[in-house]
This record gives C-alpha cells, sequence and structure tokens, in this order.
C-alpha cells in the first residue's frame, strides 16, 4: 500500500494539511506496513515540522503539474489522494501509474470541479469532506453526470479527526493546568488571503483577551503574534500551533468553543461541546445559515464584541449551553475515520486484484 497525499496548502488555512495528517496517521496505525508520502507547499506554516516522508513545492500543488507527475512516477503510488487540489494532467499522470484516484472536496468550487466529466472519468472516488446536510445532497445535474460517466462513488464523511485518546487528554490537559470543562478554547484557524476576511485571526485574538479579562480561563490556539494583542492576561494561555490529535482533544474538553466555519468547526459538531462561530470564507457562511436551518445557531458576525456577547451569554447560563449542544448532538455529526479506513481497504484490494 503506496499512498501519495496532494492536499491544498499555501499561507493561509491548514485544513485540508490536517485532514490529510489524520488520515495518514489514521493509515499507518491500521497499516504499520504502509508506505505514504506527503506533496505540500514550503509556504505553509507547517512545512518545517511535517512528520511523515514529504515533498516541499514552491506553492500548493494544483499550481506545480511538472513537480506533481514526476513525483507520480518516481514515487509510483497505488492510491493518489488530491484534496481540494489537482490538475487534469496529475489526475492522468496517476492514472498512466496504475493508481486509485482519490479526489476530497470540501468547498463548492471544488466540488463543481470534481464533477467536470472529463475528471470523473478519472476518478475512482469523490469524498465529500462534509455532512450531507451541510454540504448539500447530490443535484439531479450532478446524478446525472455520474451516471453518464459511469462513476466515479460518491461518499461523504462528515469529518475525519483522531479517535478519542483519554490518554492523551490527561496528559494535554495536566501540562497546562487546565480543567475538563472549565476553560474556553478559541482556534482562530489560519486565515484568508481574502482581504475582506484577513483581518480574522485578529479579532479571535482580541475575542480571547476580552473573555480572558472577564475571568474567564481561555486557551487561544496558534494565532500569529503580529496579529494578535500582545497583552499577557493571567487567564488566557496562549499555545502556538499544534497537531490535530492534541487540538482535538482541547475540543472534547472545552466548556466552550470559539472558532471559524470551517473543518475545526465540524470537529467541534462531532465532539458536540457548545460553540460560537464566525465565517473566515464566504463557503463558511453558507454552511453557518444551513445549521440554523436545523436549529443549530452558532454563528455571528466576524467581530470581537459579537463574539464575545455570544460567548458570555453561553457561559453565564447552562440551561442554554446544555439546549445547544442537544441540539448539535441531534444532528448526528459523526467521525467518519473508521469508514474511510474500509474504503481505502476495499480499494486496495481491488488494486491488487
Amino acid at each position: 500500500m503506496r499512498i501519495l497525499f496532494a492536499p491544498v496548502s499555501g499561507p493561509y488555512g491548514s485544513g485540508e494539511y490536517l485532514r490529510t495528517l489524520a488520515i495518514a496517521t489514521a493509515l499507518l496505525r491500521r497499516w504499520r506496513s504502509a508506505d505514504v508520502h506527503l506533496l505540500v507547499s514550503r509556504q505553509m506554516p507547517e512545512a518545517a515540522r511535517v512528520p511523515l516522508p514529504v515533498t516541499l513545492l514552491p506553492a500548493s500543488p494544483t499550481f506545480h503539474t511538472r513537480e506533481v507527475t514526476a513525483a507520480i512516477r518516481a514515487y509510483r503510488p497505488t492510491l493518489v489522494v488530491f484534496d481540494n487540489a489537482g490538475r487534469t494532467a496529475q489526475l492522468r499522470a496517476a492514472r498512466a501509474a496504475g493508481a486509485r484516484v482519490v479526489f476530497i472536496s470540501s468547498r463548492l468550487r471544488q466540488r463543481r470541479r470534481a464533477f467536470r466529466l472529463q475528471w470523473m472519468r478519472l476518478l475512482d472516488e469523490h469524498w465529500i469532506a462534509w455532512p450531507e446536510m451541510l454540504a448539500g445532497s447530490l443535484t439531479p445535474f450532478e446524478r446525472l453526470r455520474q451516471a453518464i460517466s459511469g462513476g466515479p462513488s460518491v461518499r461523504y464523511f462528515d469529518t475525519l479527526m483522531h479517535p478519542e485518546n483519554p490518554s492523551l487528554a490527561r496528559e494535554v490537559l495536566a501540562r497546562h493546568q487546565l480543567h475538563s470543562n472549565g476553560y474556553v478554547l478559541v482556534i482562530p484557524g489560519g486565515g484568508t488571503g481574502d482581504p475582506r476576511l484577513a483581518h480574522g485571526p485578529a479579532v479571535m485574538d482580541e475575542t480571547a483577551c476580552r473573555l480572558a479579562t472577564l475571568g474567564h480561563t481561555t486557551v487561544l490556539v496558534g494565532t500569529r503574534k503580529n496579529q494578535g494583542t500582545g497583552e499577557s492576561l493571567d487567564c488566557l494561555l496562549r499555545l502556538p500551533r499544534m497537531d490535530m490529535e492534541v487540538a482535538v482533544e482541547l475540543i472534547r474538553h472545552a466548556r466552550l468553543v470559539v472558532c471559524n466555519g470551517g473543518d475545526t468547526l465540524l470537529q467541534v459538531l462531532s465532539s458536540q461541546r457548545a460553540c460560537v462561530a464566525a465565517a473566515m470564507v464566504p463557503d463558511q457562511q453558507l454552511r453557518l445559515r444551513r445549521l440554523a436551518a436545523h436549529g443549530v445557531r452558532i454563528g455571528t458576525a466576524l467581530d470581537a464584541a459579537a463574539l464575545t456577547t455570544e460567548a458570555t451569554r453561553l457561559l453565564a447560563s447552562d440551561t442554554h449551553r446544555q439546549v445547544l449542544m442537544q441540539r448539535i448532538e441531534a444532528l448526528g455529526i459523526a467521525n467518519g475515520m473508521s469508514a474511510l479506513l474500509d474504503t481505502v481497504a476495499e480499494l486496495h484490494r481491488t488494486q491488487a486484484a
């Protein structure tokens, strides 16, 4: 089993890379003899500490077809996974190498790309990395194209994250002198290059400072120094970017999470934690509206005052927080990692046959 991953990667946002890392880690835990390799941008904040074999590209894999196709020929993978990335020539190179080809989409634009007839004939699997209720069911047009092309298989995975790890949770909480259900976790994410929303991480930083000033033990993860206020507050713990496995355990034990509307939000919903979210990109605004339509109204403006007000309201009322968590639980958003690994096993079995 030789698997090559090519996630979108760059100076902003790390959702695809972190998802890739979670999948690769889970694969290696199930199949110790598996061989995995990543293709990522050297502009990515985590580029210097990728814990798996990696080839660093000048920018996201989508923009470097020559390097990607060369890596495919040299590595000779049995499976290539493009996460919101890829070009037609890259997919063709993977098929020519005899690999199974998977495309993961978590945005509307990339989903539309995956439903082009040219791509559908090159893909074995299209994985939509959002719950069907939020991403939207297949449209009649998409089903027609699937029938015309003869594939690929389309699967929804609510979220893809590490399973619960109680021993790691105890170690992380003890290391930072935190108590389960006793802190607010603020995870801004990597931000965006969109100038209209580029202030997002700084807004989250200010929100964390406001909550800490109000006396709430607050953990702020991963904002860059030049984006924050620089304040030192007794109730504020600043942590650097961290492995998703550690971040997920912090999510699972938080009293409240303040986050963006991307992949982190799915991890929060799957963990059934109360949260407040603000959109960092337009796609996230749509997801938050769809959540509201299902009775989970957690979205607010990308504004420190608005985020603080809503977070404080939930922190002040156990009843409001419990009602919200019950509504989140009713959504039934689940970790799809086990089902994904079963799908990979089937792809590998048919590949070997």
